[in-house]
């Protein structure tokens, strides 16, 4: 087999593993397929929800004996370590595989050294770097130990999330709002402000997809939620931290094993993220409308002249609808 050969089976490894995104927190959502010694597919496993099977016991069960002197494809190095569940790459070794191929080294210093683990007991060891989507906030985790931070925002193409008379309603089109909601099905916890909950009370869940697990909703400030607001409803937990500072909510979400954090909040709670350097994605909906007047997007971001902006990279720029969908993350790689 070959590196293209290679690249393909990791394509079906990293879709294996977009079906664990959402589920598997604190624990990385990892895909693995196996390939027999022709490279035929033979097995594939998605990471379970906590104490449950790691993607390669999943798809080495699938395989069964099919697996001896075949391929694994995983998008993590298998991990070397007892956790919940026994270290894959004992598993490895005792299926007999001739080969891993692996998309991403594991920055966790407790799981780490599965490629130099397998390679001792014989098996070739091959590093295939790939960006794999559903690992991007469990990586940052494993290397910063704080929750990934994506700040959400739909805007006019002026840049104002609200008219002049604070409505809102809608400034996105239906099909970012059905994108959003899915995108809701793979976080861990939605975070905004008490002045979102007090002006807009909004519901934080996902609604109109399938939905197996909701995420935490999170309301940082200090002042009590207003009685009957929908994120003191049933439908899903909502933490109430009654704070005004970013790295205490962060260290609260990641003491809960919340890994993947969205801020959904307005102006002034992006402006304390983006001040304390935060935010580690922009995710932003460009609805092409123009108000001229009311609150834009970003407020107190703590940059009093131009050569203090924060720089981005823009990573990916669609379509959603007629909105303009724009990814970027810092400059700085913070």
């Amino acid at each position: 087999m070959n590196d293209l050969a290679w690249s393909g089976a990791m394509a079906l490894a990293v879709e294996a593993g977009t079906r664990a995104h959402g589920t598997t927190s604190p624990n990385p959502p990892v895909g693995a397929v196996v390939l027999d010694p022709s490279g035929a597919l033979v097995g594939t496993g998605y990471t379970q929800p906590p104490g449950g099977a790691h993607a390669e016991i999943g798809a080495l069960a699938e395989a069964g004996d099919r697996a001896r002197g075949g391929t694994a494809v995983v998008t993590l190095e298998p991990c070397a370590h007892h956790g919940r569940t026994p270290p894959c790459t004992s598993a490895l070794v005792d299926a007999g595989v001739a080969r891993v191929v692996f998309a991403n080294a594991d920055p966790n210093p407790k799981a780490a050294g599965g490629a130099d683990v397998l390679r001792a007991a014989g098996v070739e060891v091959v590093h295939l770097p790939t960006h794999v989507e559903a690992l991007r906030a469990w990586l940052h985790f494993a290397r910063t130990g704080r929750p990934h931070v994506t700040w959400k925002y739909a805007a006019t193409l002026d840049g104002r999330v609200a008219a002049a008379d604070g409505t809102s309603r809608w400034i996105s089109s239906p099909e970012s709002r059905a994108e959003v909601h899915a995108l809701r099905t793979t976080i861990d916890a939605i975070v905004v402000g008490t002045g979102t909950v007090r002006a807009d009370d909004p519901r934080l869940t996902a609604r109109g997809t399938d939905v197996t697990r909701q995420p935490l909703r999170v309301v940082v400030g200090t002042s009590d939620l207003p009685p009957g607001a929908h994120v003191l409803d049933g439908e899903a937990e909502t933490l109430h931290v009654r704070t005004h500072d970013p790295d205490a909510v962060l260290a609260e979400l990641g003491a809960r094993g919340a890994v993947d954090v969205l801020v959904e909040g307005g102006p002034t709670l992006a402006g304390a993220f983006a001040r304390a350097g935060r935010i580690d994605r922009v995710l932003a909906y460009l609805a092409p409308k123009l108000l001229g007047d009311g609150p834009t997007a970003l407020r107190d971001a703590g940059v009093s002249t131009i050569t203090d902006a924060v720089g981005l990279v823009v990573e990916q720029v669609s379509m959603c609808g007629p909105d303009v969908r724009i990814s970027a993350v810092p400059a700085s790689g913070r």
